[in-house]
């Protein structure tokens, strides 16, 4: 180490100035000004494609696996060393190649599969471009030797940068007949010999066995009646081995193993409208391992999707336990001409039309699947009928098993039981039914609308035929939800058990998960789950029909003039008691006084010029009867879209005929019909077509949230407890998508655990 404690010893500055070569000058004079563009010698561009296509030995074996298919081959047999750099030897029993075709084999874009461009568009084979052999020859030393039924030779090229190449020097280098039998038998060697770069990249060539292994058991598992083998050269084992009459079952039994062969369930989909059919085989929730396994085809081919893969754990979400994830092989079949093969260059990913429509009608299928043998779930016996025994009947089994293994196995023990404490059982089971949940709600009239109220009849149409949304907007919003998703509150509330109604003022409600008792603000839950189902069911609504139907005017009129008297009586800022809100509670627990929007007294008129209901509302000389008219213009001026697209539908005498009818069997509150006219108006964007969407959707969810009930009111809280026990919380289990939202606002609180609440007794005690 250096001393720098005395003057002596100080180091001297240096001024470094960099020196400028000759070299460097001359090429900083050259840059100055613009060179020449010239064109790539072929060879490079050739060699520059081959990169893309071939990006590893795997990417190579799969394009001949596919070209084998399509030779309608019923026999693959596949020979690799060193990971297929050093060989990748593929042999197939397929039709062949003709001996006239072999001179341009390897030339790009020569193919069997496509003429004119326009064939994309119904392409029915893997492959199409005539690039894989090309690309192979520019990288590779290519060696093919084929033979068709008519032929009564095999014959035997060899290719070099996409030509016929001599095998040896001095050698002609057009094909040779040799023997051989039907099919075509393709060797690869020295993969990467001529782009060192790209080779050196690859260090162990056992990660690549297993990458050729995963892509051969993929194919293995989807090509019914074609027999597949994957082995290295020299060993006398098979890596992989399936034979051409085994059933899907029993082939992902051979690859993956009995473990999820035995739990796998088939499921099929299929959908006229968007075209497309799908099928495939479903681990159920006895099996989950700690990485998803995806076996994706797409009209045959082997693709991947990260939006097919997140709705598919999503859905598996609810079944598996915390960090579990299934088996899923999918083969979904789509119309060709909604199929863009054409966007990867190693055909590793396909855009196809409705994506988010066919992904929720699968992700759909699936769940219903899983739902329906849920039932066969093999779970642990925890709890036993009395303490210290068992039933005979498990006694039994569990005797007859160990004798039997016993006697297999003389040096068998049998398993012991973990022990599972009382603060740990859960007793109870949401699929079981209650008692109260046979006792249907009576819908009534949940308060009056004003003049001619009591002579108002309401009837459901809820017998409509669903019509396929394809809106981008709408699937934008559904995305957004879906995205938002939180999977702790998912399982929380799709295996509640509900406990009862606790102040129906404060709209709190009790549920039991697992060990642990929560207080749920039904209220906010309610209104973000009204909204999913405006999204979900967009379009698609049923209906509450008015006979005879309500005046429009009147209705704006009655809120406007219960907007008017709350804003006079108004003192200190507090929020009017007739005043809709966004459902919330504050910290005190009380009703949350913020409306759902800042600008919830803004009017816009015809001219899309917004009237200020807030500043102006306590000025003697306010136009109410022109703001009312205001809003009746809006809502008449739209009345089409709001009739089509959410069944709210207003006649040419401007009454109100019909509502959308969101839930079947839940009624909402028409007390708040009119204030829910009122604020359309100031709360709808209607210049935009998402915002549009989204804040009537918000505004429609508002209006169905359940009233506060005031105290002493028993006969009420009655009915609102029967209706969110056998409506409103199974609606939860099925229609909600708990969203991170949630989380916020004390919606769902903790307010007992079975093991805190043991400690507590052992204290006390």
């Amino acid at each position: 180490m250096r001393n720098y404690a005395s003057p002596q010893q100080a180091p001297v500055r240096v001024h470094y100035r960099p020196r400028i070569t000759p070299h460097a000058s001359r090429h900083c004079t050259k840059m100055a000004t613009p060179q020449r563009i010239k064109a790539l010698d072929q060879n490079v561009v050739n060699k520059i494609a081959a990169g893309e296509i071939i990006v590893a030995p795997v990417n190579a074996l799969k394009e001949l696996i596919e070209n084998s298919v399509d030779a309608g081959s019923t026999s693959i047999e596949i020979v690799v060393k060193d990971g297929g750099l050093k060989l990748l030897q593929i042999t197939d029993n397929g039709s062949g190649i003709n001996r006239d075709d072999l001179p341009i084999l390897c030339e790009r874009f020569t193919t069997s599969k496509l003429k004119a461009f326009e064939d994309l568009t119904s392409i029915g084979t893997y492959g199409f471009r005539g690039e894989a052999l090309a690309s192979i020859s520019m990288i590779a030393h290519l060696t093919v030797t084929t033979k068709t039924k008519d032929s009564n030779t095999a014959w035997k090229a060899v290719y070099a940068d996409g030509k016929l190449a001599p095998p040896k020097p001095g050698q002609s280098a057009d094909p040779k007949p040799c023997a051989g039998r039907q099919g075509t038998q393709i060797t690869v060697q020295d993969l990467f010999y001529n782009t060192p770069s790209r080779r050196r990249a690859f260090r162990s060539t056992s990660d690549e066995y297993l990458k050729i292994l995963d892509v051969v058991g993929r194919y293995a598992v989807h090509c019914e009646g074609v027999a597949f083998s994957c082995r290295k050269q020299g060993d006398g084992g098979v890596g992989l081995s399936t034979t051409s009459t085994a059933n899907v079952v029993e082939r992902i039994r051979r690859i993956h193993g009995s473990a999820v062969a035995n739990e796998v369930v088939e499921f099929s989909v299929s959908n006229k409208a968007l075209g497309f059919k799908a099928k495939g085989m479903l681990s159920n929730a006895n099996y989950h391992v700690k990485k998803t396994t995806l076996l994706l085809f797409i009209n045959g081919r082997s693709v991947e999707s990260s939006a097919i893969k997140k709705a598919i754990d999503a859905t598996y979400l609810t079944f598996l336990p915390k960090g579990g994830h299934p088996f899923v092989y999918l083969s979904i079949e789509i119309e060709p001409d909604r199929v863009d093969v054409n966007v990867h260059p190693t055909k590793r990913e396909v855009n196809f039309l409705h994506e988010d429509e066919i992904i929720e009608k699968i992700a759909e299928a699936i769940q219903e699947q899983l739902a329906a043998v849920d039932t066969s779930r093999s779970y642990t016996l925890t709890q036993t009928v009395l303490p210290g025994t068992q039933p005979q009947s498990v006694v039994a089994s569990r005797v007859g098993q160990g004798r039997q293994q016993k006697d297999a196995n003389p040096s068998f023990k049998p398993p012991t039981t973990k022990k599972t404490y009382e603060n740990n059982t859960v007793r109870v089971d949401h699929r079981d039914q209650k008692i109260t949940s046979m006792l249907l709600p009576a819908v009534r009239d949940p308060g009056g609308v004003g003049g001619g109220a009591e002579t108002t009849e309401y009837e459901y149409d809820d017998g409509r035929e669903w019509e396929e949304v394809t809106y981008s907007t709408v699937k934008t919003l559904r995305k957004a939800v879906r995205e938002s998703a939180h999977s702790g509150l998912a399982e929380l509330f799709l295996g509640h058990i509900y406990v009862g109604l606790v102040d129906a003022h404060k709209r709190l409600a009790a549920v039991q998960h697992g060990v642990k008792l929560y207080l749920v603000d039904y209220a906010a839950v309610c209104y973000e789950m009204f909204y999913q189902i405006g999204l979900s069911d967009f379009r698609n609504f049923g209906q509450i029909r008015f006979n005879p139907p309500l005046s429009l005017r009147e209705l704006l009129q009655i809120a406007a003039d219960e907007e008017q008297e709350s804003r006079n009586a108004q003192t200190g800022g507090a929020t009017p008691a007739g005043r809709p809100s966004k459902p919330g509670r504050s910290d005190d627990g009380g009703e949350d006084g913020g409306g759902s929007r800042d600008d919830d007294d803004v009017v816009m008129g015809d001219s899309d010029t917004p009237l200020d209901l807030h500043s102006n509302s306590h000025d003697e000389g306010f136009n109410w009867e022109g703001a009312t008219q205001i809003v009746e213009n809006t809502l008449r001026k739209h009345r089409v879209m709001l009739r089509d697209y959410f069944s709210l539908e207003i006649n040419d005498d401007g009454e109100l005929v019909s509502l959308p009818l969101l839930l079947k069997g839940y009624m909402p509150s028409l007390g708040k019909l009119p204030a829910f006219l009122l604020r359309l108006g100031p709360n709808v964007v209607w210049n935009s077509e998402m915002e549009c969407f989204q804040t009537f959707l918000r505004e429609l969810a508002l209006f169905y949230v359940p009233e506060p009930i005031l105290p002493n009111s028993e006969e009420k809280e009655k009915e609102l407890a029967v209706i969110l026990e056998t409506v409103i919380f199974r609606a939860f289990r099925k229609r909600l998508v708990p969203t991170t939202e949630l989380l916020a606002g004390n919606t769902v609180t903790e307010i007992a655990n079975l093991k805190g609440l043991y400690r507590i007794f052992e204290r006390s005690c």
